[in-house]
């Protein structure tokens, strides 16, 4: 839902915005799952995760961690098609809390699904000292490792979330060659996540103009100021 809603941006902004709003009630839908999930196996847990989410995600062990992954990773891409929603961006703590807890239950939970998700979420983290950009390229590393590079997820997620950030264009290219370089009927269980990896590759690719800065053009408007 988000990838055809930043594709049909351009012709149609409020279009792609309902289908922004689309995309957050479903994985807000899906983040109530995963609390329900969660509330069964610890009762209150939903109230004390509110309430202090590093301490209620304490009572969480390794057989809750596909509740905890889905949960937060439900929850933090709502937030990310909600920065106009202030109430919602404020739960960030709260998705950092889980995921977090995953990490230290599981690390290489499904091929490394939780590296993949704080490949992106560095970037947000609060508080964290030191470069975000030396902790999403740890995460990155261990996925590539744990999926043997046949995953295109990782590819896509380091690129936008450290090359455009740091404006390394030649990096960005080049992660984004190598997902597409990837055969997504080599792992079957990976298909459907590759091909729509590779759409946002390719898109993201053919908007590279508008993503990084032209070195010219910025020099020609720094003497033009002066």
């Amino acid at each position: 839902m988000q990838q055809p809603a930043d594709e049909l941006e351009q012709q149609d902004v409020e279009r792609a915005k309902s289908m922004r709003l689309r995309a957050r009630k479903l994985y807000l839908r899906a983040r109530d799952y995963g609390i329900r999930g969660l509330e069964v196996k610890h009762r209150g847990f939903g109230a004390e995760l509110r309430r202090d989410p590093k301490a209620a995600v304490r009572v969480a062990r390794k057989k809750d961690v596909p509740l905890l992954y889905w949960t937060a990773a439900s929850w933090g891409a709502a937030i990310s098609v909600s920065k106009d929603d202030p109430e919602l961006v404020a739960d960030q703590p709260i998705v950092e809390a889980l995921i977090d807890r995953g990490l230290q239950l599981d690390p290489d939970f499904d091929d490394g699904a939780i590296h993949g998700f704080l490949i992106s979420y560095e970037s947000a983290r609060q508080g964290a000292k030191g470069d975000f950009a030396v902790r999403s390229r740890e995460h990155f590393e261990r996925q590539v490792e744990l999926t043997r590079g046949s995953l295109a997820s990782p590819f896509v997620a380091l690129a936008e979330a450290v090359s455009v950030s740091k404006q390394e264009r030649s990096e960005f290219e080049s992660l984004l060659k190598r997902a597409l370089a990837i055969d997504p009927n080599t792992k079957p269980e990976w298909r459907l996540n590759n091909v729509v990896m590779q759409r946002r590759a390719r898109w993201l690719l053919s908007h590279e103009k508008d993503i990084f800065v032209n070195k010219v053009e910025e020099g020609r408007e720094n003497v033009e100021t002066q």
